[in-house]
């Protein structure tokens, strides 16, 4: 009994679906009919007379402005072209809106990396130019220290120039020599001992030989330049004085000075005056 009444059920749902589905044919149906009569009747009237055409754009619920029920109740099966087409441009628009943000966010990306290059390359050359400011100032430095050691020996320099020629004698020593000889004697070789040895390892000095000798003229000065040679070849070999310290000069019989501050004439024979003189100022200024 039970199973006879879900068919009966079953079979007026069916029904109904059919009859509802069934409708809008039967309506289009009629309205194409309806639309046919007026063709036939408006061929034999004048163009000016027609009436204008019927707008072919569907009119169901969603698309038209004269909803009914049958298209509310078929729309969900009849209509999904409409969504397609609808959300279709949507689609295509989204679309389009992704490629450009990734064509954007690519764009941006390449900027910063070049950005990021040559703030890096930036930073180099500004780390380069500080290096080669440095070096420059540390140049500048040391050709500055240089400068001033240089005035400073410059100024040492003309100092001891300017008192080149202050010597004062500290010792003289006098050599005899008999007549018509010019070899030194033991006692002569003593006394220049005495006069080099205090002078080793010395400076600012310069040792003056003076040769006299009796008789006249350029055999006077003669013998007198070499008796003083064998004084100054004695100095240099055995006491290592340099030469470029040691003045020599000839006299002949030239009459010498005397201790008062008068000239003597030189006595018979020949002697030789050995002078040494020191540079004090130049001394002290070296050390």
């Amino acid at each position: 009994m039970k199973t006879n009444q879900i068919f009966k059920t079953l079979f007026l749902s069916t029904m109904f679906l059919c009859i509802m589905v069934a409708l809008p044919g039967f309506a289009q149906q009629s309205n194409g009919n309806s639309s046919a009569q007026p063709a036939s009747v408006s061929s034999t009237q004048s163009a000016s007379d027609l009436s204008p055409l019927p707008d072919t754009k569907p009119r169901d619920f969603w698309d038209g402005d004269d909803p009914n029920l049958v298209n509310l109740v078929t729309h969900p099966f009849a209509n999904k072209k409409y969504v397609q087409r609808q959300v279709g441009p949507i689609r295509d628009r989204l679309n389009e809106l992704d490629e450009l943000t990734s064509e954007n966010s690519r764009k941006i990306k390449d900027v910063d990396g070049r950005a990021q290059q040559g703030i890096q390359l930036a930073s180099e050359k500004s780390s380069l130019a500080d290096q080669h400011a440095t070096d420059a100032a540390n140049k500048a430095q040391l050709a500055q220290t240089a400068a001033t050691q240089a005035s400073t020996r410059v100024s040492t320099e003309e100092k001891i120039v300017g008192n080149i020629d202050q010597y004062n004698g500290t010792a003289q020593t006098e050599i005899r020599f008999l007549s018509g000889q010019s070899v030194l004697s033991k006692a002569a070789k003593d006394a220049l001992d005495r006069m080099a040895v205090p002078l080793k390892d010395q400076r600012s000095y310069i040792i003056e030989v003076r040769g006299f000798s009796a008789g006249h003229g350029q055999a006077a000065i003669a013998s007198s330049q070499k008796m003083a040679d064998s004084v100054v070849r004695y100095l240099v070999l055995n006491h290592q004085i340099p030469v470029y310290r040691i003045y020599v000069v000839g006299m002949g019989n030239a009459p010498a000075p005397g201790a008062n501050g008068t000239m003597t004439k030189p006595a018979s024979g020949g002697r030789v005056e050995v002078s040494v003189m020191k540079n004090d100022l130049a001394a002290s200024a070296q050390q």
